[in-house]
Formats: structure tokens, C-alpha cells, sequence
């Protein structure tokens, strides 16, 4: 065979032979662990996560779910995934931040997927005496900031206002009455009663 013959022969298998670059050389099928892990990083840079807000991604992006939960087991291992530690954080961040009570936190950590266990660990370092003073706290400023309103209709806001957060209506019932009371606004006894029943 000459020379001439050989090169073209080379150059036609050169040619069949899968491109370097180009659509081409890319991978048909997406490797789905890569993607798991691309996805849980993304979101973890972001923020502190819980496994189900992770899975839920997952799912979304179709990574099947033995590789989702193999993925998450490893991330859970190396301490990125803690659904102990992410309930601790929206406890302790969305009262201060919010003011919301253990029974709206409790449902919002049931809409992230955290463990009924889990949250109530969680739940536990918020106290009785720290969620009546952060009523009281919350009480106080939504009363001064309707002070031009009639007293019933101040009673109402705030009943509403802390009720959104979870706070039962007997405890601001009684903040309220203190507030008002201490603020010599109640100059009879039946002003409260005005706004509707207050002890439920």
C-alpha cells in the first residue's frame, strides 16, 4: 500500500471517529449523580436546606430517587445535610426575625419537610416566658402604631395581627388588657368587650 493510500485510509477513520468539541462530544444522558449533587449544592449555598426541600428539587430535575437519597445519605454523613441543625436555625431565626409563635413555627417546619420529632427538639429551646415576651413585644408596637384609631378597632388589628403568628387569642387577650391598662387608655370596664369576645 503507498503512502498516498495509507493517509487517506487514516483519514477516513479520523473523520468516523467521535468530535473532540461540539454538541457531539457531549454526553446524551446527563450523569444523574453529578446533577444531585449540583442541584443540593446550589440550593445549600444558597441556604441552609431541609432533605425534603433537596429531594423535592431532585425530583423535580428527574434524578431517580436511589440516587437522590444516596447522594443526600453521603451529604448527610459529611454534616451538609442536618435536618437537626436547619430546624434549630428556623426556630431561633424566625422568632426573632418574625415574632412567630411554636405553633406557627411547628406548621412551618412541617411545609419544609422536617420530621414531626425533629421540629419538636427543635421547639423546645423556645420557652413560655420567651414567646409571651415576644407578644407582649409585638402587643406594644402594633397598639402604638394604630394609637389614632378607636381603642376597638386597635383591639381588633392586634387580635388579628398575632393570631396570623400563632399566638392564641386568650394570651393577647390579656396582653392587650395590660398594655391598655398601663397606658391608662381603658377608662371603663366593658371597653374591650366592644371588640368581640377576648377570653377564647
Amino acid at each position: 500500500m503507498s503512502a498516498a493510500r495509507g493517509r487517506s485510509a487514516a483519514s477516513r477513520w479520523r473523520v468516523e471517529e467521535p468530535p473532540a468539541t461540539g454538541a457531539a462530544a457531549q454526553d446524551a444522558e446527563p450523569d444523574q449523580e453529578q446533577v444531585a449533587r449540583a442541584i443540593a449544592l446550589r440550593m445549600l449555598t444558597d441556604s441552609p436546606r431541609s432533605r425534603a426541600q433537596l429531594e423535592q428539587a431532585m425530583a423535580r430535575k428527574a434524578v431517580p430517587d436511589e440516587v437522590a437519597a444516596a447522594v443526600l445519605d453521603r451529604f448527610t454523613e459529611v454534616g451538609l445535610v442536618d435536618d437537626a441543625q436547619y430546624a434549630e436555625l428556623v426556630v431561633r431565626s424566625r422568632h426573632a426575625e418574625r415574632g412567630l409563635s411554636s405553633r406557627a413555627l411547628r406548621a412551618e417546619l412541617r411545609r419544609r419537610g422536617v420530621d414531626d420529632e425533629v421540629s419538636q427538639e427543635a421547639l423546645a429551646q423556645l420557652t413560655p416566658e420567651q414567646e409571651e415576651a415576644t407578644a407582649r413585644r409585638l402587643v406594644a408596637r402594633k397598639l402604638a402604631s394604630t394609637a389614632g384609631l378607636d381603642t376597638p378597632v386597635r383591639i381588633r388589628r392586634t387580635l388579628a395581627a398575632l393570631g396570623r403568628k400563632g399566638y392564641p387569642p386568650g394570651l393577647v387577650a390579656r396582653l392587650v388588657r395590660e398594655e391598655l391598662s398601663s397606658a391608662q387608655i381603658l377608662d371603663e370596664a366593658g371597653l374591650l368587650d366592644e371588640a368581640g369576645p377576648l377570653d377564647g
